[in-house]
């Protein structure tokens, strides 16, 4: 089709580029945290691009399907970053700290994955959720890596709950996107000030 950019497999086919998979993806992801679920069509997502309906069909088969590609590459994005983290040679302090400013900065650059992986991923069913939810799991790991591995060496306190805690400052970080646009402080002010709290809580005395 004349709207779409494409490039030729290895074997002759034709296929969009990765370019383009991403303009398609981010144009989702726009209309997603716009609009919602519920309320967005994929002619909406058409419209967002200024091309035939159809032509999304050469990214995503179904809405649903939309969803979980949007959703995916926002939750492979904590992960990564994540991972990195985990890798590191730093105290366990520094790195639940890098943690919290990770799962916060994506703010700035991708609020869209964000607030779609956050706020609509639970419209998601079967396989779909599944494996999502098998990505966000990996991210709570990370989490609960570093709670073990600090509560291991004596780093932070010995009764903390990893698990719990782990669910704590998710619930805490996952929260920000709901009022970070009308609050006046900036991205690095609220994640000094979530880890300074989460510290207080796990550090040794």
């Amino acid at each position: 089709m004349g709207d779409e950019k494409l490039s030729k497999t290895s074997g002759g086919s034709v296929r969009p580029s990765k370019k383009r998979e991403t303009e398609v993806l981010d144009a989702a992801a726009r209309v997603f945290a716009r609009r919602g679920y519920h309320g967005t069509s994929t002619q909406d997502i058409a419209d967002e691009l200024s091309i035939q309906q159809g032509s999304l069909y050469y990214y995503f088969r179904s809405k649903e399907e939309a969803l979980e590609l949007v959703c995916a590459r926002g939750a492979e994005g904590f992960v990564d970053r994540a991972n990195r983290i985990l890798e590191s040679k730093i105290s366990n302090r520094d790195k639940l700290t890098k943690l919290i400013a990770a799962h916060c900065m994506p703010l700035r650059d991708s609020a869209d994955y964000m607030m779609t992986f956050l706020n609509e991923r639970k419209w998601l069913a079967g396989e779909a959720r599944g494996r999502v939810r098998a990505v966000s799991q990996k991210l709570e790991l990370a989490f609960e890596t570093v709670l073990r591995d600090g509560r291991r060496s004596g780093e932070f306190r010995a009764e903390i709950d990893p698990r719990l805690l782990t669910l704590a400052l998710l619930g805490m970080v996952n929260s920000v996107p709901l009022w970070y646009r009308s609050n006046a402080a900036t991205l690095e002010d609220i994640q000094d000030a979530i880890s300074s709290l989460a510290c207080i809580g796990v550090l040794s005395s």
